[in-house]
């Protein structure tokens, strides 16, 4: 039990991960028409200049200028290079994108180095939140914290006792994603800026008409969805590893995100991306091949099938392709996505 418990909480943390990855790229694509594909690189910026900012002044002032500069960055970005090759289409859009990735790399190398870094999270977040007991005699227990050693071990060789820990860096990461969740839907459907940005894609000459900068309105756009991916490179880099390839590692990830949530829809990127890191964890725990599942049921194997390596492939070395294969599904059976809207 506590083994389902621990990788549903793990799955959930990891796609949440993916959704704060996501909603920025989601944010930019529904209000500009723009595929960012440097926007893995923001994220792997947030987490080397929160790197840097937390060793001057501690992560907690890091996890919010870091994304602050990420996002002036991101803007920046918009306001001398991407809107001068607005106007000749998609295609150029993204070919200078696709350039910023392999710049923001150079860069990120020539100034930090090849090698990771050691991005600590904070005391109050190093150990973990709370750990699951299951003890065979007294059941399945919460202790917040780490569990006492004598509490994890059993003097009788009868008696079964398991700790599962649960990070806590992992507990806050859930933390973050959730409170941006409301807060970009409150800001997009509850204030006056959400209603000029939304009104700025579909009627952008009205907008203007009524004294708003629409092309401002855009630089904010992208600067905010930079700024997203910063806080996600912040987090994730303290929680996993702070290194040069962190970038190409998800970059690919979150596109199958937002394609199989939905182009555009941030509830559709929410969904996609608790589906796809909960399925991709519980594929990685299940070490179960097609021959062990036969062996296990005491039927019998066919020696042509023993030898089949195809037979022999376990679920956690087929994991990584899994969102890959869901994107082909979802392309053949609902090119739209989950929650995407059908155009025309």
């Amino acid at each position: 039990m506590e083994f389902f418990i621990i990788s549903t909480l793990n799955g959930v943390s990891y796609g949440l991960l993916l959704f704060m990855l996501s909603s920025g790229l989601t944010l930019i694509f529904s209000m500009m028409g723009v595929l960012n594909f440097a926007h893995a690189s923001f994220y792997m910026l947030g987490a080397y200049v929160g790197y840097t900012v937390s060793r001057w002044v501690g992560f907690w002032p890091a996890l919010v200028l870091a994304p602050l500069v990420v996002g002036a960055l991101g803007a920046l970005f918009e306001r001398l290079c991407l809107r001068r090759v607005h106007k000749f289409g998609h295609v150029p859009e993204l070919l200078i994108t696709f350039g910023l990735t392999y710049v923001v790399l150079e860069l990120v190398q020539l100034i930090w180095g090849r090698i990771a870094l050691d991005f600590k999270p904070p005391e109050t977040l190093q150990g973990p939140a709370f750990t699951l007991i299951n003890h065979s005699l007294n059941g399945l227990q919460l202790v917040l914290g780490a569990a006492p050693a004598e509490w994890c071990s059993a003097t009788d060789t009868a008696i079964r006792v398991v700790c599962s820990p649960f990070p806590a860096t992992r507990g806050f990461m859930m933390l973050v994603a959730m409170t941006m969740l409301v807060a970009i839907w409150l800001l997009l459907t509850r204030t006056r800026v959400g209603l000029v940005i939304q009104a700025a894609l579909t009627h952008p000459d009205a907008v203007e008409a009524l004294g708003h900068n629409v092309p401002r309105v855009f630089m904010l756009v992208f600067g905010a969805g930079a700024a997203l991916a910063g806080l996600a490179g912040v987090i994730g880099g303290s929680t996993f590893l702070t290194e040069p390839s962190m970038a190409a590692t998800v970059g690919s990830i979150i596109f199958v995100v937002v394609v199989v949530g939905g182009m555009g829809s941030l509830s559709g990127a929410f969904v996609a991306s608790l589906l796809i890191g909960t399925v991709q964890t519980f594929a990685v725990a299940f070490d179960y091949s097609l021959l062990t599942l036969l062996q296990q049921l005491n039927l019998p194997i066919h020696a042509a099938l023993r030898d089949n390596s195809l037979a022999r492939l376990t679920i956690a070395q087929v994991a990584p392709i899994l969102p890959y294969l869901f994107l082909v599904l979802i392309l053949i059976f609902r090119p739209r996505g989950l929650l995407g809207h059908r155009e025309g």
